[in-house]
């Protein structure tokens, strides 16, 4: 055969879901258009990409903030409360994060923290 062996195409996919730390915050967002089916895989991917890198650490709390699916807000949830003692979620009624997971008998399910 002329010209070597066929090298395979490799194609880049588009990540559909972004996630980025400030401070205790962990900010979700989408960034392209997708089934949940996808995206919650994307999610998951950035979360372990955080965790690689270094920047995603356990602690005592994480904060989530930003937009996201439930299957993406369970999944991403799941992966970050085996590092945190305690999980919350922004509420933009309350201007706060309702706590949703505490192994922290000193922060109770359902209490807000300051945003």
């Amino acid at each position: 055969m002329e010209g070597g062996p066929i090298q395979p195409t490799i194609e880049k996919k588009e990540k559909t879901y972004s996630l980025r730390l400030e401070g205790d915050v962990l900010k979700l967002a989408f960034v392209g258009s997708a089934q949940n089916t996808e995206i919650v895989k994307d999610a998951i991917s950035e979360v372990n990409r955080l965790i690689s890198l270094g920047e995603l650490v356990a602690g005592k709390v994480i904060k989530l903030n930003g937009p996201a699916s439930l299957p993406v807000a369970v999944a991403i949830t799941n992966s970050v409360s085996g590092l945190f003692e305690v999980v919350a979620v922004f509420d933009p009624k309350l201007n706060g994060y309702v706590v949703s997971i505490s192994s922290d008998p000193t922060i109770e399910v359902g209490s807000v923290l300051s945003a």
